[in-house]
């Protein structure tokens, strides 16, 4: 009788166990990922349109936070710093290795105090000539990017 007992009493005690083992199991499952609205919030991606000329290129900025400043660039310049400063959209101080490029689009980039620098890239690559020396090419991508 006391074994039936016992028996009872633990199969008893191992459910209630067992559905709170369950009911833990289950609440941890819930989704905590960001949805694509959260996402896209973070990384915003502007076009604006500037100047007037016979030639065309896309200008991209990307700041510190990732985010994505574009600019459909119209002008008669034969380079791409040629365009980028007559428009406002960079600044710098000119070495013997050509424009030092510090502040884009008014965002200023200081190696010396933040040890950030813009990087000039074309069609996603590092450039290998400096932005002044660069000629304009239609269908072109040119962008400067914060990199440490």
């Amino acid at each position: 009788m006391k074994f039936r007992l016992f028996r009872k009493s633990s199969a008893t005690l191992l459910s209630v166990m067992l559905i709170a083992v369950m009911a833990f199991a289950v609440s941890g499952c819930k989704n905590d990922t960001p949805s694509a609205d959260v996402v896209s919030q973070k990384n915003e991606i502007t076009i604006q349109s500037v100047g007037e000329g016979e030639k065309t290129f896309t200008f991209s900025v990307i700041d510190k936070d990732k985010n994505e400043t574009r600019f459909d660039v119209k002008t008669d310049k034969e380079t791409v710093g040629e365009a980028l400063l007559e428009y406002g959209l960079i600044s710098g101080e000119e070495s013997q290795y050509g424009l030092y490029v510090k502040t884009v689009n008014g965002i200023t980039a200081d190696f010396d105090k933040d040890g950030v620098y813009w990087a000039f890239y074309i069609n996603d690559s590092y450039a290998v000539s400096g932005v002044d020396t660069t000629p304009i090419t239609e269908g072109e991508v040119y962008s400067f990017r914060i990199e440490k």
